[in-house]
């Protein structure tokens, strides 16, 4: 098993390698392919029926159109390629895909394998808990039951957390988030930590959105970008200069307004979730730095 994990490492290394001038690759294809989620909150989600939208979709679309306009296309067909947390970077660096859209964390172990463009959305992990609960922060945890969800790290985040610290608390388990969210809503956990926009979403879809908030301090932050292959400096530079000039527009803040403050298909509801200062601060300074330069020094 290793030796065969150890073969396809190569094959993707080299697959990536013959793959580095991407522009020429999607001249030549005639076509681009962008990495998609199927569920990826208002950052990439599918409609079903191969149709994917959401706020780094559109940016991705509107990103791919500068690149037809500077490799001389007049028209860029864009084909979709639903991605998992475990495969996408694997297909980003076969060649696969041209460019992943999804909700990919930008850090200093995944820099090595694959590129970024400049953060276009800060994450943070925050706790959603019931308004009537009297919970507003980290602190008041203490002796409670809470929900995350299996094989996310969100509470581990939390008991690293200096505010969290000699807390003790009970963890429960939901399958996935829906059922993390359920256990709230039914009163079998007292808070549920995960990352704020999952949280904003799950409220936002629930039958009665104003019974719960997300409160107290942010327990982490992680930069989440656009992702494609490594040392392609043409590409790199298309795709920071395309985001970039969305960034300096304010289309960016359009975009984000329409995504997660606006009713968004197919229920039409609001996911509710306001620009954090940390979204807005990588905006004003594009970077594209990892995670470990956003934790606490």
């Amino acid at each position: 098993m290793k030796k065969s994990l150890l073969v396809l490492a190569v094959a993707c290394a080299a697959a990536g390698a013959a793959q580095a001038d991407t522009l020429k690759k999607i001249k030549d294809a005639g076509s681009a392919t962008m990495g998609v989620r199927e569920s990826s909150g208002a950052l990439s989600y599918t409609l079903g029926d191969g149709k994917y939208v959401g706020y780094h979709v559109e940016i991705c679309e509107r990103v791919l159109k500068d690149v037809a306009k500077q490799i001389g296309m007049a028209n860029l067909p864009v084909k979709y390629q639903p991605v998992t947390s475990q495969n996408r970077i694997p297909l980003v660096q076969n060649g696969t895909v041209d460019i992943e859209c999804g909700s990919t964390t930008n850090n200093a172990a995944r820099q090595k394998d694959v590129a970024f463009a400049p953060t276009t959305y800060v994450e943070e992990v925050r706790i959603a808990v019931k308004a009537n609960s009297g919970i507003t922060s980290l602190a008041q945890l203490g002796g409670k039951k809470v929900a995350t969800t299996t094989g996310t790290t969100s509470v581990q985040l939390l008991r690293r957390n200096e505010k969290a610290s000699g807390l003790s608390f009970d963890e429960v388990f939901g399958k996935d988030h829906a059922d993390s969210f359920l256990l709230l809503e039914s009163g079998r956990a007292d808070a549920f930590v995960m990352d704020g926009q999952i949280l904003a979403g799950l409220i936002s879809k629930s039958k009665a959105p104003s019974d719960y908030k997300i409160v107290g301090e942010v327990i982490n932050v992680e930069p989440i970008a656009i992702m494609f292959r490594k040392d392609d400096a043409a590409f790199k530079k298309a795709v920071d200069d395309s985001i970039g000039a969305m960034m300096k527009s304010g289309d960016i803040a359009k975009l984000y307004d329409k995504w997660f403050l606006q009713p968004i298909p197919p229920s039409n509801t609001k996911v509710g979730l306001a620009l954090s200062e940390a979204t807005k601060a990588a905006w004003a300074n594009p970077n594209d730095k990892p995670a470990e330069d956003y934790a606490k020094k």
